[in-house]
């Protein structure tokens, strides 16, 4: 699930970058940074993140800035304090004989006579640039973030074949290591048969009973099998399009309870030697598949 995607936008009135990251996480887990005027947008960008990326640790950054050579909204010009102004200097003038010439200009820069654009002014101003105008943005960015783990997705699928090939390698050694193992089996049991048989309290009964539980304990044929079966549903699930990690965790506990129990049923050191692998490739697997949606 790890992801990055970028969108900018460069125009006269503004710069736009949205920014997406993406980590692994079972779940969604899910932090925005936006701009002011974007804030009564939080709830609607969620839920199109949340449709897009459906899981992960996603951080999305909004950043929007104004050039300083934007045109501005312009200062507002209080024609009281102006007028209030200007007799006031001109009276001040007439009082000590100075010219009046001026009296404009300085009634202009008097306080209160020109007021900077209200905050409300300048959220209208936002305003007008429009969501429509800024929504683009965050799809596009969510289409290369998408893009970016379908890559990566491509590359991880490869990976993971390798290893589920590598534990149907190694379980074809078990296979050819069997009759072996049966064999050596069949020996062990036939050289205590023959102790058994000669001991005075020898019992074929009970001994019969227990040949049978022992060879029903040493057989991994339905293991074998089970296991071949996991392994093959395990590649054909991962190929799928739609989201299929829970699945391949719950099918790659299937894969583990086998081979777990061709080890346990074995009792043999080489095949042993190929489960430890198997338990390898198998840790490599599971690793991977947090990385899957």
């Amino acid at each position: 699930m790890t992801g990055y995607g970028i969108a900018h936008r460069e125009t006269d009135r503004y710069s736009a970058t949205v920014e997406i990251k993406s980590l692994n996480s079972k779940t969604l887990d899910l932090s925005l940074r936006l701009p002011r005027f974007l804030q009564d947008r939080e709830l609607e960008l969620r839920n199109i993140i949340t449709k897009a990326l459906v899981r992960g640790k996603v951080n999305l950054s909004f950043d929007f800035v104004r050039p300083r050579n934007a045109v501005r909204p312009s200062a507002v010009l209080n024609q009281d304090a102006l007028l209030a102004s200007y007799r006031e200097l001109e009276k001040a003038a007439e009082l000590v004989g100075a010219p009046k010439d001026q009296l404009f200009a300085l009634a202009l820069h008097m306080p209160g006579v020109l007021q900077a654009p209200t905050e409300a002014a300048v959220a209208d101003e936002e305003e007008e640039i429009g969501w429509d105008e800024l929504l683009p943005l965050v799809t596009e960015a969510l289409e290369r973030v998408n893009q970016f783990r379908h890559d990566e997705g491509q590359a991880l699928t490869a990976e993971i074949v390798g290893y589920v090939e590598q534990i149907q390698q190694q379980l074809r050694e078990v296979e050819r290591h069997d009759p072996a193992r049966i064999e050596h089996v069949r020996q062990r049991l036939q050289q205590h048969l023959a102790e058994l048989t000669s001991h005075e309290q020898f019992n074929p009964v009970r001994f019969e009973q227990e040949v049978l539980y022992y060879i029903e304990k040493l057989d991994i044929a339905e293991e074998k099998v089970r296991l071949t079966s996991h392994l093959q549903y395990f590649i054909e699930t991962v190929a799928i399009p739609e989201p299929s990690g829970k699945k391949l965790a719950f099918i790659s506990q299937e894969i583990g309870r086998e081979i777990n129990t061709i080890g346990s049923k074995a009792n043999d050191s080489v095949v042993q030697h190929l489960v430890v692998g198997m338990k390898e490739e198998l840790e490599k697997i599971k690793e991977q598949i947090n990385n899957i949606l």
